[in-house]
């Protein structure tokens, strides 16, 4: 310690600070006592506490509609998607308010109180009398009471509140916590990757607790009760962040043009400049001086913008050889993006079908005791609780002695990795079910719905393990990938179309669902999602995400081949 302190006190200030950074009164900081791991943690227990709330909501979020709101299994399971889906591109919204306007940590501070707001009317709405219950319903059970009314109006308008909150939320404390080390000093760039993996932990185990103890307190105790905790640890997590608050780094809001504006300056010019010859644009780089290189090969259309319409080289009619490399970018993650909807969709399945599947198995603990089918959502947690210390204090050290990469291996590796595995759990969730039927079928329960297989629910630990596993590989790499790949003033809109990834993906999901339901339940028969899982076709439906998720990875691998990464960040 002696000998560090001893170093930093020789070391020039000029050296010790830290790039692009001010502190919170807008003077330029030291990396020695600024950001680092000291800031991150602040960061990273107001995430816990977000992670927390939000997955005390949404990991029994078809409990509560299938019971109190009394909703059909179908209906449900697209309710949840179509929420998850608005919460998952919500945050685009509120990186572009971030960037643009609030900066990460104002909009941080308002998203929280929103969220805060939302969940204490969450609450709130639970304690009203459910529809579940209501008596006030005409012959066709079709009007429900007009207190049953306002339950459910309430009820939908604060899980909406709760998602808007999330959405300004969720991209900035990410790309806060990244921004509190400075990738030009060696030690903190590798400090950077693991926090990545670290942040993740950290989520998993608010998402872990949560599992646990308010899927207990919501199936068993009180819904009122189960929303409410969630509130207060809400108003927790935000005194933590806000105690951080002169230990961080602020971006430097840089004097040049709107990244957004700068974008899409790049791609009109481009299509203005449609007929401009490949020879005058090649003409245009000589004269720049610019060096042919692999990435300026790439989507040469837009190296159209180098050049004005009117043939004017006047400053502001023409786009720079940067700018336009800054667009390529972004038009590079288009299909990475999009391959990884697959993966989404397959994500979507663990908090409605993997719940609802479990609820109908033996959960007996002990003769007086049934674990909520909710819980075993606890072990894709759990898997990743107990697997990222292993990759990144055992794996990563090894890889990195193999490849001479700082990460072990690329992101776009790691992110594929996930995929596979991803698509495994869906073979072995589909071969679970398999044996689910059967067994109903066998011990004559096929039409007795409200009576539990004789089939342990711990037959469903292979495919949630499995989950997590795909999620330490692909969800981290996914995060990692998407804030170093964008322009360093977009990072909270990179992370924005990260979540954005699972947003759409819940929407597919919820359509998929949607259009089998009706295909499948045509003629009055059961469709494989019939209310009776039973008499349903759960592994039907897990064999067609199976193929979907191997033509996603075969896409993927495609785009990731000639995926050029944004110079020095191939990590």
């Amino acid at each position: 310690m002696a000998i560090s302190n001893l170093s930093t006190a020789q070391t020039p200030l000029l050296d010790d600070t830290a790039d692009a950074s001010l502190d919170y009164k807008g003077r330029p900081v030291r990396r020695s006592n600024s950001g680092g791991w000291r800031s991150a943690s602040f960061i990273i227990a107001v995430e816990i506490a977000e992670r927390f709330a939000y997955y005390g909501i949404s990991s029994n979020l078809i409990t509560y509609l299938t019971g109190p709101l009394g909703e059909s299994t179908a209906a449900a399971a697209a309710q949840v998607n179509s929420w998850s889906g608005v919460a998952s591109l919500l945050p685009l919204l509120g990186a572009f308010f971030a960037d643009s306007f609030l900066g990460r940590y104002r909009t941080i501070i308002l998203a929280s109180l929103l969220y805060i707001l939302g969940l204490g009317l969450l609450s709130l709405s639970a304690a009203l009398p459910s529809v579940s219950n209501s008596g006030d319903q005409n012959t066709d059970n079709t009007i429900l009471s007009s207190s049953a009314q306002f339950q459910v109006i309430l009820f939908f308008f604060s899980l909406y509140l709760v998602a808007f909150g999330q959405g300004g939320h969720k991209p900035c404390v990410q790309a806060f916590g990244a921004d509190q080390f400075d990738r030009q000093d060696p030690e903190e760039c590798k400090a950077q990757s693991s926090f990545f993996n670290w942040w993740y932990f950290g989520i998993c185990a608010g998402t872990f607790m949560t599992l646990w103890i308010l899927t207990y307190i919501q199936d068993n105790l009180s819904w009122t009760l189960g929303f409410g905790i969630p509130a207060i640890v809400m108003v927790v997590g935000l005194l933590a962040f806000v105690l951080g608050t002169t230990t961080y780094r602020y971006s430097i809001k840089s004097d040049e043009e709107n990244p957004f504006l700068r974008i899409g300056r790049v791609f009109i010019l481009a299509v203005r400049n449609w007929k401009t010859t490949s020879s005058a644009i090649a003409a245009e780089e000589v004269a720049r001086g610019t060096l042919p290189t692999e990435s300026s090969k790439q989507f040469k259309f837009l190296n159209k913008a180098l050049l004005a319409p009117d043939g004017s080289k006047e400053q502001g009619k023409v786009c720079s050889t940067g700018e336009v490399e800054e667009a390529k970018t972004v038009i590079r993650l288009a299909p990475i993006w999009a391959a990884s909807l697959f993966y989404a969709i397959v994500y979507a399945q663990t908090i409605t079908f993997f719940t609802k599947q479990g609820a109908t198995m033996d959960r007996s603990i002990t003769a007086g005791f049934k674990i909520p089918a909710a819980s075993l959502l606890s072990f894709i947690s759990l898997t990743i609780m107990v697997f990222i210390p292993i990759y990144d204090r055992i794996f990563v050290p090894l890889a990195r002695a193999l490849t001479g990469k700082p990460a072990g291996i690329t992101m776009l590796q790691r992110i594929g990795t996930g995929m596979l595995l991803s698509a495994i759990s869906m073979l072995i969730a589909a071969l679970v079910e398999m044996r689910r039927l059967k067994t109903a079928e066998e011990y004559g329960l096929v039409d007795k719905p409200n009576v539990a297989v004789p089939m342990s629910i711990w037959w469903l630990l292979p495919q949630y393990i499995l989950s997590g596993l795909s999620d330490v590989f692909a969800m981290v790499g996914l995060q990692e990938f998407f804030y170093h790949q964008v322009p360093k003033e977009l990072r909270s809109v990179g992370l924005a179309l990260y979540l954005s990834i699972f947003g759409v993906g819940s929407f597919l999901s919820s359509f998929l669902i949607s259009a089998i339901e009706k295909m499948t339940g045509e003629g009055g028969q059961d469709s494989w999602f019939a209310n009776n899982l039973n008499s349903a076709h759960l592994d039907y439906f897990y064999w067609l995400l199976a193929a979907l998720s191997a033509m996603g990875l075969a896409l993927y691998l495609s785009s990731a081949k000639s995926y050029i990464y944004v110079r020095g960040s191939t990590l």
